[in-house]
């Protein structure tokens, strides 16, 4: 009953931000965020009754599962953006942008942690200043999705920023594994040539196949079913299925097979828009039936957040140059290598603001960097740090770059005289 009672009051606190700051114009993003900080352990958790918000993280952890479903969502809804039609417009841009981002952020990030290293060694170690940079390429595909679907934003930039943000986690995932696999080398004095190159390159393979395969057989089981709210159950349950799978994970010998479930559901959805005629309806269809879903995911992520990082002087001094170097990267690899891709010098401006958003997957890679033992707490409550100010700011630097390239259109006076005319007359008959 407790935790019905924290869904139900969670998911209408999001709702009821979202009337508070109307006036500021926020994304619905950024509105979730701050009722899940409001209804979590640092707030009315503290009154500490169960039910009536989040009482502590440990509450906010057990609902890890919506999560991960919300998220497989995003995944497979990002993954209609690979239709090969599209990709035949923007997918080469797409690629190398995705890479070339990533890896200046990354590096930048690596440059500034291991200057602050030389000054302060007794403050932060290298394995730490190398696993930092390697989290930094990561960007939230859930917060832009939402900020894309909320405005219904259509153009240029929407359709080259989606497919950035579903390569960007497959860039992560390497990159990762790559510099975390020095940073364990740097802090045992031991290199395993397997965790750094064979691991990361096993699971994106082995997720892409995963996904690959389930989109297949789920294109073929549509095909037993004349109504479309069969066809969309199928679905959902497809989804529900290619979450759980992704979770397994296999050893063999030295060689772990893992999967990724963003980049599982990401290819189902792939696979499934490119070959089934009626994908297009479908997908819609399914977006409805996850929105509250993704609205839940949100509260929760916001109420994930540790306020508690703040009190560390040493963790906001960081912190902050983390912020600072990712973003730099972040803009700076996606306008340079915009311009060599020849895109619109509109796109080239903005894009970059696009992806500073980071969340879910950058967390993930935190529990991997617990391996690091003490100096794992570190990073986490640097990444943390981080969490919470692109969260609350990422969305609103979304939107605006959306509206600034014209892909987020302010609503006409026809529209607007339209509603309110509607109004009027329900009021009228009441």
């Amino acid at each position: 009953m407790n935790t019905l009672l924290s869904l139900s009051v969670a998911i209408l606190a999001g709702l009821m931000m979202t009337r508070v700051f109307k006036p500021l114009r926020l994304p619905s993003v950024t509105s979730y965020l701050i009722a899940g900080v409001l209804v979590g352990p640092y707030c009315l958790g503290l009154l500490g009754v169960d039910g009536l918000g989040f009482t502590s993280f440990a509450n906010v952890e057990k609902l890890s599962l919506v999560s991960d479903v919300a998220l497989g969502f995003i995944a497979f809804s990002i993954g209609s953006e690979f239709r090969l039609s599209a990709l035949k417009q923007t997918g080469r841009a797409a690629t190398v942008i995705g890479i070339f981002q990533a890896l200046v952020a990354a590096v930048l990030i690596d440059i500034a942690l291991l200057i602050f290293c030389a000054l302060f060694p007794d403050k932060l170690t290298p394995a730490q200043a190398i696993t930092l940079g390697a989290i930094g390429t990561a960007t939230a595909p859930a917060a832009t999705l939402m900020v894309v679907r909320q405005y219904k934003a259509k153009g240029k930039l929407v359709d080259l920023l989606l497919p950035i943000v579903a390569l960007d986690d497959a860039v992560g995932l390497v990159v990762f594994a790559v510099s975390f696999g020095v940073a364990k080398a740097l802090s045992s004095g031991t290199v395993d040539m397997v965790s750094i190159l064979v691991n990361p390159l096993v699971e994106i393979v082995c997720s892409l196949a995963l996904g690959a395969i389930s989109g297949w057989v789920l294109t073929q089981l549509e095909k037993l079913f004349n109504s479309n709210t069969n066809r969309l159950n199928m679905t959902i349950a497809f989804v529900f299925l290619t979450v759980a799978l992704a979770k397994q994970e296999f050893h063999l010998g030295p060689v772990t097979i893992g999967f990724s479930s963003l980049l599982v559901c990401m290819m189902l959805g792939t696979i499934f828009c490119n070959i089934c005629p009626l994908s297009e309806d479908i997908m819609e269809k399914s977006d409805r039936w996850a929105n509250p879903l993704l609205a839940l995911f949100f509260v929760i992520s916001g109420a994930e957040l540790e306020l508690g990082v703040f009190s560390d002087l040493l963790v906001v001094i960081v912190g902050v140059i983390y912020i600072l170097s990712r973003s730099l990267g972040k803009y700076f690899g996606a306008f340079a290598s915009s311009k060599m891709m020849h895109v619109d010098p509109l796109i080239c401006k903005y894009l970059g603001i696009t992806l500073l958003p980071q969340a879910g997957v950058a967390l993930g890679m935190c529990v991997t960097a617990a391996e690091l033992g003490p100096e794992g707490a570190l990073i986490r409550n640097i990444t943390l740090f981080a969490v919470l100010i692109y969260e609350l700011v990422g969305p609103m630097l979304t939107k605006m770059s959306l509206m600034k390239t014209g892909d987020i259109q302010p609503m006409s006076d026809e529209v607007r005289n339209r509603r309110q005319i509607r109004l009027a007359e329900k009021q009228e008959t009441k």
